[in-house]
């Protein structure tokens, strides 16, 4: 194959996932590791690729790049699917038990599964003692559990952010510092193999901090479009993770970084 042949072969990976790994691409190709780079360098030359620490993202993508909950509802819906269904396994079972749903694409996947899991378990004759306690900050996923049987939801307050439909600022934070609940289902725009969980806006990520601060356990919702990336603000490193479930095995670099820190990895 071609250089010129090969480099349009990446940078369509690139454009189709949002980035690709050196080892990811040695491996694909069959080149080594110094050959991917030379590529990607020219690829950046080129303005259609930005390299990054252990490979490549699109141009466009950038710490700071955030879209809205409307645009990412209707991406990956398949592979969000599969993780949101591999979530239910992880309900903490009780009678008195309690979760965080954080805001986000896949977590309100998961609320619609856990709306109409609870829905129909309550048709079945669960009795009320057994309800769920459900705590979030997002607009969407409270609305979608308002008025399901089954479910005790309890919202966070505070400014809505537009973007993402999310309570976010002070009140939200000291609210999510002051609970226990038993599993908090966060999402992420980047998990990355040494800078962690991250997201574009502080604001976002003073919550998500508290909320990993706060639950017992930490289940990580991520497609595998935010694996070994890095956007603004960190506000969880791997070692503060319990859970990651994911859509593909994480590359070869994330993998060793997620098991050093005792993590496990559901590949959905």
């Amino acid at each position: 194959m071609f250089a010129e042949e090969r480099q349009q072969q990446i940078a369509g990976l690139v454009a189709a996932s949002g980035r690709a790994s050196v080892t990811d691409l040695a491996e694909r190709f069959r080149i080594t590791t110094e050959t991917v780079r030379r590529d990607l360098a020219a690829l950046e030359l080129a303005g259609t690729v930005r390299r990054v620490h252990g490979g490549a993202v699109s141009a466009d993508r950038f710490s700071t790049t955030e879209e809205s909950i409307l645009e990412r509802t209707i991406q990956r819906q398949a592979q969000k699917l599969r993780i949101a269904d591999a979530a239910l396994a992880f309900l903490p079972q009780g009678p008195s038990s309690s979760i965080v749903l954080d805001a986000g694409s896949t977590t309100e996947v998961l609320a619609d599964l856990l709306a109409r899991r609870s829905a129909g378990t309550t048709a079945k004759g669960a009795e009320k003692n057994q309800e769920l306690v459900v705590i979030t900050h997002a607009v969407p996923i409270a609305a979608k559990l308002a008025s399901t049987p089954g479910i005790a939801l309890q919202i966070l307050g505070g400014r809505v952010r537009g973007l993402t439909q999310a309570a976010v600022g002070q009140v939200t934070v000291d609210a999510a510092y002051k609970l226990r609940p038993d599993i908090a289902f966060v999402g992420t725009n980047g998990i990355h193999a040494s800078f962690g969980l991250s997201t574009p806006d502080p604001e976002e990520a003073a919550v998500k901090a508290a909320f990993v601060h706060s639950a017992r356990r930490i289940v990580v919702l991520a497609d595998s479009s935010k694996l070994d990336a890095e956007t603004l603000v960190q506000f969880a490193s791997l070692k503060d993770l319990d859970t990651v479930i994911t859509d593909r095995q994480p590359s070869p670099e994330l993998t060793a970084a997620l098991a050093e820190a005792g993590v496990e990895v559901v590949v959905a």
